[in-house]
This record gives C-alpha cells, structure tokens and sequence, in this order.
C-alpha cells in the first residue's frame, strides 16, 4: 500500500475571515495580501477562496476581477501560493431543478465559476455543487418542508436532473485542468447529499471522473458511517480517481486544537491513497455565518479588521489549527506499517 513520506501542503479556509473575496475591491486585496503573508509564517502554503455567486450578466466582470486579483497576489511576492475555490450552487441556477432553464443558468453559472478558479490558478473547486445549499424542499404550493423518507424520494428526483449536468460541467472543467469535489454536508446545513455514501451512489451515474469527492471530517463525523465502513468507502474512491480534495474541520466548525477530532481514523485511510492538499476549515463568527450556523460562540477576531480584544484572534485560531493538524499529520505518518 502506497504512503507518502512528508507531509502534504495545508490550506486555510478564508471562511476564516469572509464569503467574498471582492475582488475588484482594492483596498480588501490590501487585506487579503496581508493575512496571507502573516498565515504563511505558521505553514500555510495555500488558500481557498469562497466564490460569492452573482448574476449572469456578470460573469465576464467576474473573471476579469478574479484575474486581477491572482495578478496582485503575484506582484505581491505570493506567486507560489495556491488556490482553491469553494463554490455551491443556487436556488436560480440549480443543475437539479425539474425546470431546463434553471437547469441551463446552473450549467453557465457553474462554468463561470471553472473560469474563476483557472483564473486564481487553482485546479481544485470544491463544494454543494449538486443541490443548493440550505435550500430544504417543500410540498408543492406549501411552504412545509418534506423530510425523511419524502425527501429522499425527491433528491433521487433530483439527483438524476443533475447527472448530466454535471456531466458535462466535468467535461469542461477538464479543459480547464479543475478538478470539481463535491461536498456531502450534514443534514444539520443541507437536504443532501448528507452521507459519502449518498454521494457514491450520485457519482455512479456521472462519467467524468473529473467530478468527484472532498471528504470533510466535520460532516464525516455527524453524518457518517463508522470508521470501518469509512476505510473502504476511501479506498473506493480513490480507486476510482475520484477524490479530489480533503478538508479537516471540527464538528462546531471553530477551533481545531479543543475539538473533539478523530484525527487517526479520519486521516489514516486518507493518507494511504491521498497525496494531495488538505485545508483547514473553520467557520468564523462573522454576520454571514451566525443565524445559518447558528454560531454561539464568540467571534475569532480579525487583525486589520477588528479591534483587538481579550478573547483568541483569527490568527490565534489558526496558527494552532497547523499546528495541530501537522502533529496528526506526523503522528500518522511516522507510525510503521505491516
């Protein structure tokens, strides 16, 4: 069984500090450059970048924007930095509607967002990809959310609308040289797919592999199967060439060094099949974050941004989230294998 030898490249979510990089905003690259730098010095070695949706009429706008923003990370003196995006799908543009047009706008809309991530020079765009996030289906001419065995009648629907969307979103983002990972999220956040297992099933009816799978352990640990049936559903996936991207997250989605981690079965099975970049994602309790998570914890404050407190910042935060997961890391790692 193959295993690599140092540790793999670490990202931080910028969810740490944002939902959009406004990126024809000067004075936030300002910013932007400025947390990247200080991050660097803990380990950081990449960034992924949430991607707000926007109209159609502005997609050409939006490359351009996102274009110039990687040109000023480069003048910079951040040339060597990576990015990844993070990207879900919308209510209007929604590759698993039963209307073709919503069908359509999600299909350019998500195609605009492959044109972004090429544009940071990133390979990886990762998300709710499938059915919009938090978007709970409800009874026809009601507003009385469906559940259980109803709702997963209807995402069945709905899955098999969104197959050959994405389809050949995939077979677009192949071009582009972006891998797509597509997100399970928790029951708690989303309709589905909740469960790895629920995506597997999705992915059986998608032919390009370029559309695959970001584990992410904060959903793994509420909505997952066990650590057993875990193993082989990596294995599987990895067979397959579908896992793209791995993200370590605790289960309130704040501070990683005092979580509740499963770090050995979590990473165990990933690091035997998985070479590539794993980010840190934490959920900060900035505005767009505290009624739909309903965050009760305290603001990590952020340098630049707020004024500073008794109470841990962004960076704090951070830094001793690298530092945590490179011990996992290395613990995992350095332990012999039959």
């Amino acid at each position: 069984m193959s295993k690599q030898l140092s540790l793999p490249d670490i990202y931080l979510s910028f969810f740490m500090f944002t939902t959009n990089m406004k990126p024809d905003d000067l004075n936030y690259r300002q910013i932007v450059v400025s947390h990247i730098k200080e991050l660097q010095k803990f380990g950081y070695s990449g960034f992924e970048f949430p991607i707000a949706p926007t109209h159609p009429e502005n997609y050409d706008t939006d490359i351009e924007n996102y274009t110039n923003l990687r040109h000023y990370l480069d003048s910079q003196g951040l040339a060597e930095v990576k990015i990844s995006t993070n990207v879900g799908a919308t209510p209007s543009c929604d590759p698993s509607s039963t209307y073709p047009e919503q069908q359509k706008q999600a299909l350019e809309y998500l195609k605009s967002r492959v044109d972004i991530t090429e544009a940071l020079g990133g390979e990886i765009m990762m998300g709710p990809i499938v059915i919009p996030y938090g978007s709970y289906p409800v009874k026809d001419f009601t507003n009385n959310t469906i559940w259980s065995d109803a709702l997963q009648d209807e995402l069945e629907s709905r899955y098999k609308n969104a197959r050959p969307i994405l389809n050949e979103l995939g077979q677009y983002a192949t071009e582009k040289n972006v891998k797509l990972a597509i997100e399970p999220i928790t029951h708690w956040e989303t309709p589905g797919p909740n469960k790895l297992s629920q995506l597997m099933d999705f992915l059986e009816g998608v032919e390009s592999k370029q559309v695959g799978v970001v584990i992410d352990s904060a959903h793994e640990t509420l909505d997952g199967d066990g650590p057993e049936i875990f193993a082989r559903q990596v294995r599987q996936i990895a067979n397959e060439k579908r896992l793209h991207y791995v993200q370590v997250s605790p289960p309130d989605r704040g501070a990683i060094h005092t979580s509740w981690m499963p770090w050995e079965p979590f990473l165990t099975p990933i690091l035997e099949v998985y070479n590539g970049p794993i980010a840190v994602e934490i959920f900060n309790a900035i505005e767009a974050f505290i009624e739909s998570l309903r965050l009760t914890r305290r603001k990590f404050w952020i340098p630049e941004e707020d004024p500073a407190n008794e109470y841990p910042s962004a960076y704090e935060i951070a830094e001793k989230a690298i530092e945590a997961t490179q011990r996992e890391l290395k613990k995992i790692l350095d332990t012999p294998k039959c």
